[in-house]
């Protein structure tokens, strides 16, 4: 008698490890599937984000692969949604410059994040080949990055875009405390990783006038400090392949986030 209490109890237990292992199975099944079709939406928002190249977006190594890592490097005529964005802004009716003149460069490039972000630029059409051949150069050598999208995000504002760390080229405008047309006007200079290359220039009381007001802590070049151009940085020396003049080696003011053609 109590051999088939036993027997019935192991045959319940052998029911009840069977039922077990099938619903693991399904749920494992399940999460599978989950994690497939999240894999799946997130590839396909990336995949638009680079179709519409929503600048400032990050994107993964696979999303690139699949669009195409050529497609991600060019220089093009104004699109009418990047002029439209300009107008007021970085752009303003002038008899100097025009929407033929300028281009607008798409790029990969590397954050502080250590993750890849769409970048865009306008700049001169002189210029928009060589920008895109160092920026993909900079792009392999994982050199990073902070941002770099058009000023117009940041209305035209310089001492706000370099506040936010911005890479940018044109923007119409006089260079600071003059009247003289900035290279930025003519889109032939390009500032990169502005809050840690700030601009700097000596008062005549010795003080010391920084520009992003917030980059006083960079102004010292003899610290080490991530994202700091020299003449030892890979940026450097490309730009200055490429027939940039650096406005780091200026004798009366220092803009070290400065490269001008």
């Amino acid at each position: 008698m109590e051999m088939k209490y036993i027997d019935a109890w192991l045959g319940n237990v052998k029911t009840r490890m069977k039922g077990w292992a099938a619903g693991r199975r399904t749920c494992l099944c399940a999460v599978a599937l989950l994690a497939m079709t999240a894999a799946q939406a997130m590839t396909t928002g990336e995949q638009e984000a680079l179709a519409q190249w929503k600048a400032g977006t990050t994107v993964s190594q696979k999303a690139v692969t699949e669009f195409g890592l050529n497609r991600c490097f060019t220089a093009t005529m104004i699109p009418d949604g990047v002029w439209q964005r300009m107008q007021g802004k970085t752009y303003k009716p002038n008899p100097y410059i025009g929407r033929n003149d300028l281009r607008h460069i798409r790029v990969l490039h590397w954050g502080t994040d250590n993750k890849i972000h769409l970048g865009e630029m306008v700049c001169n059409k002189l210029i928009a080949q060589k920008l895109v051949g160092i920026f993909r150069k900079l792009y392999d050598a994982h050199y990073v990055i902070g941002r770099m999208v058009l000023p117009d995000e940041y209305d035209a504002d310089d001492e706000q875009q370099m506040r936010a760390n911005n890479t940018s080229s044109f923007c119409y405008r006089v260079v600071a405390g003059s009247k003289t047309l900035s290279k930025h006007a003519r889109g032939l200079a390009v500032d990169i990783n502005t809050l840690y290359n700030p601009y700097v220039k000596k008062r005549a009381d010795g003080s010391l006038y920084v520009q992003p007001s917030t980059a006083r802590a960079y102004a010292d070049r003899t610290k080490n400090f991530p994202c700091k151009i020299d003449k030892t940085d890979l940026c450097y020396r490309l730009f200055i392949e490429q027939g940039f003049k650096w406005g780091g080696s200026w004798r009366t003011v220092k803009d070290y986030q400065h490269f001008e053609y």
